[in-house]
């Protein structure tokens, strides 16, 4: 019940907003009709509460099961640990034995007649061999190892016949060192054939001058000039004929996105119908992206010259056909933003663990049984394109 005098006084409070009382005049105005506040525990009494339910679940949490179940889940995660260590180590070593056991078997002594002998054998070589190859860091060689792999693979391919090897090196540092990375290779072709037999090769990257820009070709290597009429390439000559095409993340993901933007801007401003854009065209100019521009005698060697090939004709335009064997230097398979479009049927190798040592680095290491081994491979395996 609430006394009449006292709603009075409440009221005039709340009409002139809290003016007409302090603070402690309205909580002694309200304090009458409050309920009775419930004594409080003493601290001592609440502290010996608490300190009772904590031996209760000391008791019920049973100190001996507890400290063997954690020593069991330890054991159990040393010993999976262990094992899983074992099978590694033992599978690295494994392979490290064979790939050594290769290397004393297989070594080219750089000598083209050797690399020449190790597959002959084979059923079939691809004429366009893709390497994927990764930069490595300054205590391990930087640039200057970069190179000296893109050397040893051109000797290899020129030794084996194969006419065509593009590199693929994510950063794109190889197409901004071009003409030291010919000089570079010219060495190391000038070491494994002698400086009379060097074999003829060019350095070509999506969006970048061919270099040398002009096609030069060793004496010993050029054709016959007996008539008028050039005659095909032999085979010798197609052996020492090599091109070398540099790729890098730019010319995949990057080239597909301008080609979309470019298609866009030419339908909206109506020089290109949208009906013209067909499977067709847009497969051409991704193709036209990675193309190369052959001189006779640079000729790839599924190409022949026909009786109406004209006598004047100074350059051939060839599409860099899809790599038909994709070599990976590296532990797994990671083609790091390869372009899409190039490996659609494409034989993949990849080195595996041989490549990264039996300390379990993946170094990536380019070395020739790796190379023959991706060799061997592709002439064992069987095209069924879907079927």
């Amino acid at each position: 019940m609430v006394y009449s005098k006292d709603t009075e006084l409440y009221r005039r409070d709340v009409k002139s907003r809290g003016r007409e009382f302090t603070a402690e005049e309205r909580e002694k105005l309200v304090k009458p009709y409050l309920p009775p506040v419930p004594e409080l525990l003493a601290p001592s009494k609440v502290s010996s509460r608490h300190s009772g339910v904590r031996k209760v679940k000391r008791r019920r949490q049973k100190p001996i099961r507890s400290f063997l179940k954690s020593k069991l889940h330890v054991l159990l995660y040393f010993a999976v640990h262990l094992v899983f260590g074992i099978y590694l180590r033992l599978r690295q070593t494994y392979h490290a034995v064979i790939d050594r056991v290769l290397a004393l078997l297989y070594y080219h002594h750089r000598t083209p007649e050797l690399i020449q002998k190790d597959v002959k054998n084979l059923s079939r070589l691809p004429e366009h061999l893709s390497v994927v190859l990764t930069l490595k860091g300054e205590e391990d060689g930087g640039l200057e190892s970069l190179m000296e792999d893109v050397a040893e693979l051109s000797a290899w391919c020129a030794s084996i016949g194969i006419p065509l090897l593009s590199i693929y090196e994510r950063s794109g540092i190889l197409k901004s060192n071009m003409r030291s990375l010919h000089s570079l290779v010219f060495q190391r072709l000038s070491s494994y054939f002698g400086a009379s037999q060097t074999p003829s090769f060019r350095l070509h990257a999506p969006s970048y001058p061919s270099y040398p820009p002009s096609a030069t070709t060793t004496p010993a290597l050029l054709p016959t000039t007996s008539t008028e009429t050039t005659s095909p390439p032999t085979q010798s000559q197609r052996r020492r004929n090599i091109e070398v095409l540099l790729l890098s993340s730019t010319d995949g993901r990057d080239t597909l996105v301008d080609l979309t933007r470019t298609l866009a801007e030419m339908s909206q401003s109506h020089k290109l119908h949208p009906r013209d854009i067909t499977q067709d065209l847009i497969d051409a100019e991704l193709s036209a992206t990675t193309s190369i521009s052959l001189s006779p005698p640079y000729q790839l060697a599924s190409q022949t010259q026909t009786p109406t090939t004209p006598k004047n004709q100074d350059t051939i335009t060839t599409m860099s056909k899809e790599p038909d064997l994709l070599i990976i230097f590296g532990p797994y398979v990671k083609l790091d933003g390869y372009p899409p479009w190039q490996v659609r049927l494409t034989e993949i190798f990849c080195v595996g663990e041989s490549g990264g040592g039996n300390s379990g680095r993946s170094g990536g290491r380019v070395e020739y049984q790796g190379f023959l081994r991706g060799l061997w491979m592709f002439a064992a395996a069987e095209m069924r394109f879907g079927r």
